[in-house]
């Protein structure tokens, strides 16, 4: 009788530390997910505050924007919030009023203007933008 006992505490004991084992094992094969901020704003980069999103609908839209070298884009307004992540390269934007400008480099973000007209510009080397725009179905991202 006291074998059988023996026995079964010397199995018990045993599933336990496998169980232990198995668990430390798969917990240190786990990756560890990390989370940064890139940009937390309630106002656009000239330090405007961003007063609503549009009503309507709503409607997300993610565009990757390749500009070439040397390239001033024509200037623009947009209805919406949206903001900017330079994936590579560099990008000045400036206000057409007051001729303010930023320059941003990779993995820089740039909380956008609404309302104000502005553009971007490329110098000797293109820039590659992810930019996110918050918006409402059917709302063009850009006005002339």
């Amino acid at each position: 009788m006291f074998d059988i006992i023996k026995s079964k505490t010397v199995l018990l004991t045993w599933g336990i530390g496998l169980s232990l084992l198995a668990g430390s094992v798969s917990a240190h094969n786990q990756s560890v997910v990390e989370s940064e901020t890139l940009l937390r704003s309630s106002a656009s980069w000239d330090g405007l505050p961003y007063v609503a999103y549009p009503s309507g609908s709503p409607e997300l839209t993610v565009l990757k924007i390749s500009i070439p070298a040397n390239t001033a884009l024509p200037w623009h307004t947009h209805p919406m919030p949206n903001a900017a992540y330079v994936l590579s390269g560099e990008l000045t934007v400036e206000k057409k009023d007051i001729g303010e400008k930023k320059t941003l480099g990779a993995g820089q973000v740039l909380p956008e203007m609404v309302g104000t007209l502005h553009r971007g510009l490329t110098g000797d080397l293109p820039a590659v933008l992810i930019v996110f725009y918050a918006g409402a179905k059917g709302m063009p991202l850009s006005q002339p």
